[in-house]
């Protein structure tokens, strides 16, 4: 074979994976929403076709109607979306930091940073649990089952991998531009807000994607530290929905698929800035 046969083979097989992995990924999604659009007999028997003469469209109505899904996704967007912003910008002020200066302890504390991300989290589950019983019992501030205790522990979670995320942004961006706008008469902050923050668009992006759809799928934080429905977020919701009503396998399929799809837009909505911003920097520095 030359090399233009063995390139157009590697090409095909390459292909080829790309599509079984597509493919593998998508199809249990799709077989959720399939399957959500049954009843729950026929789920029972057991699904014989891949034809759907009679889609039941009622299930999401009855899915709506049996739990309170709007609450647990009202939680989820407030604790999310808090989450985000204040991840997105301690990251943004500490990307920055260690793409531009170079202090005393900086590589260590880079180090530092992306070795908090090999500890497992259930690690600090009982720490956490405990540190915050006794935050209620000695400065009186509740903080189990509240918002902004699950928004200090998402947070403090996602922000080391964050603060990687704006730093491959920031090096990629060339100092020689802060230089010039501050030789035009702007001071260091000006420089950041009006030249070196436009240009990292992508990368605060995807730094909010990761975190918001990272913060949307946790279960284990949000089982335990929060007991009442105030409070429950969306994958607390589905696991009570598991254990009231495990034989509604169409109900549950529905919640699955209402659970999942926002995500799945989010992130085709913004999947080029997303792509962008984690790649950034991947050559340079």
């Amino acid at each position: 074979m030359n090399t233009r046969t063995l390139r157009a083979v590697r090409g095909g097989v390459l292909t080829a994976i790309t599509w079984v992995i597509v493919v593998l990924t998508v199809f249990p999604i799709l077989w959720m929403i399939f399957t959500s659009l049954h009843t729950n007999q026929e789920i029972l028997e057991g699904i014989n076709s891949l034809s759907l003469a009679h889609p039941q469209w009622q299930n999401y109505v009855q899915m709506w109607q049996t739990v309170n899904f709007f609450n647990y996704f009202k939680n989820s967007l407030i604790i999310d979306a808090c989450t985000m912003v204040l991840a997105c910008l301690f990251s943004m002020f500490a990307g920055y930091s260690l793409a531009r200066y170079r202090f005393p302890g900086s590589g260590l504390f880079s180090i530092g940073v992306i070795a908090t991300q090999m500890i497992p989290g259930i690690m600090f589950l009982i720490p956490v649990y405990m540190l915050f019983l006794q935050i209620h019992k000695w400065l009186g501030i509740p903080m189990v089952n509240t918002y902004w205790g699950m928004i200090i522990v998402y947070t403090a979670f996602y922000t080391p991998m964050s603060i990687w995320i704006m730093r491959s942004f920031f090096v990629a961006i060339p100092s020689e531009l802060e230089e010039a706008a501050m030789v035009d008469g702007c001071n260091r902050w000006q420089a950041f807000w009006r030249v070196i923050l436009p240009l990292a668009g992508p990368g605060i992006v995807a730094t909010c994607v990761y975190v918001f759809l990272t913060a949307w799928d946790e279960l284990m934080f949000a089982w335990v530290l929060t007991t009442t429905p105030d409070v429950q977020t969306i994958p607390v919701g589905i696991r009570l929905y598991v254990g009231q009503y495990q034989n509604r396998f169409d109900l549950l399929m529905c919640a699955a698929t209402v659970v999942t799809l926002p995500v799945m837009i989010t992130f085709f909505l913004f999947q080029r800035h997303f792509i962008r911003g984690m790649t950034a920097g991947a050559v340079k520095g």
